[in-house]
């Protein structure tokens, strides 16, 4: 399956073609091809549901050429979205896979992106990702923005003024060489790479450590899902918001006191831990 979605190296525009030369699947075909592979497995169902969705990858890819990355490697991590996105689509649900798999494909794209765009990571929260896909669109020229400017990005993307300003300083800054060249390298130069530490985790137990962090942020929110909906909604404002809303707030939307909010929100929590310990 990877095979056949591979990009030949300096091949590109061969690749959209034959791509948009597969025609859009019907309902009923795409139906079916996903009741196949939902209920059976069947893994050549799933590679005529990846082919004929190539055209859609593209589409999404383009859309962030201008973050001067090769479109055959935002294609290439469009496709992984995609087959994810196949592999968890339930026919069930009465959706098409498209509308489905686009969230797969810009989230991988994303992290492609956050990943090559600069050396040191330069969005870590959901709101600094936020920023950072709407700032270079937001902003009317290549100039540095001026105070009324960045008011209304702030107040346009639901951001601080404060955190304009500090993507903009990390979106405008150049990069600095890891290493230094090798006609640079004697020792009255240091380069960024001479003050790492020396005990940081080898690459095979950070990507072990990152799985485990995934795993466990996929059976949090399965824990939680299964709350009633007033304990859901408590424990997600508590302690799944940057800015925690208070007992008395949450008092006065259900009508009950703080002390009955804290017993709630205690309850909710054991009944978390104890998912967790199953």
């Amino acid at each position: 399956m990877h095979a056949a979605m591979a990009i030949p190296a300096g091949n590109l525009d061969t690749y959209i073609a034959s791509a948009y030369q597969l025609p859009v699947l019907s309902v009923e075909e795409e139906h079916s091809l996903a009741l196949k592979l939902y209920q059976d497995n069947d893994l050549d169902a799933a590679r005529t549901l990846i082919m004929h969705h190539l055209r859609f990858v593209i589409q999404v890819a383009r859309g962030y050429v201008g973050y001067g990355l090769p479109l055959s490697d935002l294609i290439q991590e469009g496709n992984v979205g995609l087959m994810k996105a196949v592999k968890r689509f339930d026919p069930h649900k009465g959706v098409r896979l498209v509308s489905f798999a686009v969230h797969w494909i810009r989230a991988e794209i994303h992290e492609f992106v956050l990943r090559n765009w600069r050396i040191v990571k330069i969005a870590t929260t959901k709101p600094q990702r936020k920023l950072f896909f709407n700032l270079r669109s937001a902003k009317k020229s290549l100039a540095w923005l001026n105070q009324g400017e960045i008011e209304t990005v702030a107040k346009d993307l639901g951001v601080k003024p404060a955190e304009v300003i500090e993507m903009e300083k990390r979106i405008s800054n150049s990069d600095l060489g890891f290493d230094l060249p090798h006609e640079e390298d004697d020792e009255e130069v240091f380069s960024p790479a001479a003050y790492l530490r020396h005990d940081s985790n080898d690459p095979e137990t950070q990507v072990v450590e990152d799985d485990w962090q995934t795993h466990q942020n996929q059976r949090l929110q399965h824990a939680i899902a299964k709350l009633d909906e007033r304990s859901r909604d408590i424990i997600e404002q508590r302690w799944l918001t940057e800015k925690k809303t208070t007992l008395q707030d949450l008092a006065k939307k259900y009508a009950v006191s703080a002390e009955r909010v804290r017993q709630l929100e205690n309850n909710a929590i054991k009944k978390l831990k104890l998912a967790f310990a199953k």
